[in-house]
């Protein structure tokens, strides 16, 4: 028999991980890409540091959860809402890993000037910013409107990133001594457009945790 108060409390701190795991992505992402159009190696490096900090949360949270499945057996929309959990934490320090990926971007770089002025690049991680923060209110309040929105969004970060390959690559064919740092800045866009696929997928789990049922928001 599930102990209704205590149960209810620990799922109310993985909630409140959760919100804090997503406002450390988006911090991350925000202060990788300050670091990158300035290229500031030690704001990176800081970044690359703090990871551990998500790392610690998304243990939190298994071990919470892994705790309440065996001391309380919990079936339908409550075992949904721990696996939901496990999932929506998988998914935001895999975008913790791909921003630091950014901000090691920014320090292997260091000592060049940008090739060009970044505008594609900051205004996917804009987007993807708003799509993470969106992504977790629609978690918190089991929103599946905002939750489907996500699949909106990720085709405009996907049209971002197409045509900042583009532009990337006809760089590369005109000034052939920019292609290392061109490439670099090609990994920079899959990168946030990688972010963009998690916060996609924790829309797909919002989805499942309502309704029970897992769409495909990737497709």
């Amino acid at each position: 028999m599930i102990r209704r108060k205590e149960f209810d409390k620990d799922l109310e701190e993985l909630r409140t991980l959760l919100q804090q795991m997503g406002e450390h992505v988006t911090d991350a992402l925000d202060g990788a890409i300050l670091a990158l159009q300035t290229l500031d190696t030690v704001r990176a490096q800081e970044i690359v540091k703090a990871d551990l900090r998500l790392n610690a949360m998304e243990d939190r949270i298994m071990e919470i959860g892994s705790r309440l499945i065996i001391t309380q057996q919990p079936v339908a929309k409550d075992l949904r809402r721990i696996i939901v959990a496990f999932k929506i934490s998988s998914d935001l320090e895999r975008m913790g890993d791909l921003a630091l990926d950014v901000a090691k971007v920014t320090m292997r770089i260091q000592g060049q000037q940008l090739i060009k002025p970044l505008v594609d690049i900051p205004r996917m991680a804009e987007l993807v910013t708003i799509m993470t923060t969106e992504a977790i209110q629609s978690y918190l309040d089991e929103n599946t409107d905002l939750a489907y929105k996500m699949a909106q969004d990720d085709d405009q970060v996907d049209g971002l990133y197409s045509a900042m390959i583009n532009e990337l690559y006809t760089y590369m064919v005109q000034k052939p001594e920019t292609v290392n740092q061109a490439m670099l800045l090609t990994l920079v866009g899959r990168y946030i457009e990688r972010i963009a696929d998690h916060a996609t997928n924790i829309g797909e789990s919002v989805v499942y945790l309502v309704t029970g049922k897992r769409p495909d928001l990737n497709q």
